[in-house]
């Protein structure tokens, strides 16, 4: 028995790595493809890019390995099938339940290792990761543009750059749409101009060069005036627009950055602040219900000597109003509470979640490979595309319930495996003629 379980899982070791380098290779293109624009011609050193596309590459494998476990398990079991191993296997009385065991108890393992992985190396891989951009945008502040594209990298304006220079400062083509409330609107175009930090790096110094500004003021009396210029500068604070301002020994974590530990504590303070609202507004409740009840009872036992002046309900009026204001302000800090309470868990699930998906996928493929019958990668590939598409899809859907408050966070996160685990236990239930099905 032993050796048949090594002979089954040699099978995998070979599809596995080859997919897991694969998936790894082609999100590993997708990612320097995407940010190919704002590589080149920035001035960034060859060592940087390489340490830059190293630290993404943590977030890739947390993706790859549970993929690569279904492809492998997609192509082992079809090829077993396809060569009739698997036949004579089950005539000799193993049945598929037995035969899958070595590859569960090897995605346990692995589903271990990722689990360690996304606690120790992902959220160090993360926040070195955002300490490298932010010292990238700091010596090339034009690295948060790009080019022939609106840019939201200042708050309240969006930007267009029809070009950037190689000394990642300049800018040629500029627009600036300011986002103003009310009636009013600003359009700005320049020639050219320049983008850079203050020595201190606490303001953005963006100044523009042959130039116009558009304003267009709306209401009653509509006012259109047009400002040409030959130099114009906006100071912008740096704190919140994609900058980080720290002191240069520790940045802030985001929930990204975090392990599940210090993700849970962080979700357990925001659900203590919400509980400690909503008891504060019960409280407060109960002591302006008390208020008014004693009210009442002064004018029943008064009743000829106390009326209900019109100033008398203007103070009760207004009473009302403040009581409301602060209830509604409470509110408000409940559901800013609610949302990031929801952040930091869903991270928390997730981490364990993905993990475990390494066990799911091994009890979705091995009955899938054994009904397609066929082997080879491409089969595999192309099950395994859409099978993890239809985990993903389910992910990000449960993510954005849980963003919503319609789902709790360990709900929606466990969503994808629960619902790939019910198809995988189908699948290997009819595969293997019924849970009493022949063999041992």
């Amino acid at each position: 028995m032993k050796i048949l379980y090594r002979y089954i899982l040699k099978e995998h070791i070979g599809p596995f790595l080859f997919a897991f380098l694969t998936i790894l290779f082609v999100f590993t293109l997708q990612f320097v493809t995407r940010f190919f624009d704002r590589f080149v011609g920035k001035g960034l050193g060859f060592v940087v890019v390489v340490e830059l596309i190293a630290l993404q590459i943590a977030w890739m494998v947390v993706l790859a390995a549970p993929m690569a476990v279904l492809v492998a398990t997609l192509i082992a079991f079809g090829n077993l099938a396809n060569s009739s191993e698997m036949t004579v296997m089950r005539a000799g009385g193993l049945s598929l339940y037995r035969l899958i065991m070595p590859v569960l108890l090897a995605g346990t393992v692995l589903a271990f290792l990722l689990e360690r992985f996304n606690n120790i190396v992902l959220p160090e891989a993360n926040y070195h990761a955002k300490l490298l951009l932010r010292d990238i945008t700091r010596a090339k502040p034009s690295f948060g543009l790009t080019e022939n594209a609106f840019s939201g990298l200042v708050e309240g304006y969006s930007i267009l750059v029809r070009e950037t220079g190689k000394d990642a400062s300049t800018l040629k083509g500029v627009t600036i749409y300011e986002r103003k409330r009310g009636d009013e609107k600003t359009v700005i175009t320049a020639e050219t101009g320049s983008i850079e930090f203050t020595p201190d790096y606490h303001y953005l110094i963006l100044t523009l060069f042959n130039g116009e500004m558009h304003e267009l003021r709306g209401g009653d009396n509509e006012e259109y005036r047009v400002i040409t210029f030959d130099k114009h500068r906006f100071v912008f604070s740096s704190t919140g627009y994609g900058f980080e301002r720290t002191d240069g020994s520790e940045m802030r974590r985001g929930d990204r950055e975090l392990s599940a530990k210090q993700l849970y504590s962080m979700g357990m303070k925001f659900r203590k602040r919400m509980n400690d609202s909503l008891l504060h507004i019960g409280e407060r409740l109960k002591r302006e219900q008390e208020a008014i009840n004693s009210f009442h009872q002064t004018v029943s036992e008064n009743a000829a000597g106390v009326r209900y002046t019109p100033q008398r309900k203007a103070r009760a009026l207004e009473q009302v109003e403040k009581m409301l204001v602060r209830t509604d302000r409470k509110i408000d800090q409940i559901e800013d509470s609610r949302k990031m309470y929801n952040k930091y868990m869903v991270e928390f699930h997730k981490k364990y979640a993905l993990s475990f998906a390494c066990v799911v996928f091994v009890l979705v493929g091995a009955p899938l490979g054994v009904l397609a019958k066929r082997g080879g990668f491409g089969v595999g590939a192309g099950l395994s595309l859409l099978f993890f598409v239809l985990y993903w899809s389910l992910l990000m859907f449960g993510e954005k319930m849980s963003d919503r408050g319609l789902l709790d966070p360990g709900v929606s996160m466990w969503l994808a495996n629960f619902v790939m685990l019910l198809m995988g236990l189908f699948a290997l239930f009819r595969v293997s003629g019924g849970i009493f099905g022949s063999g041992r």
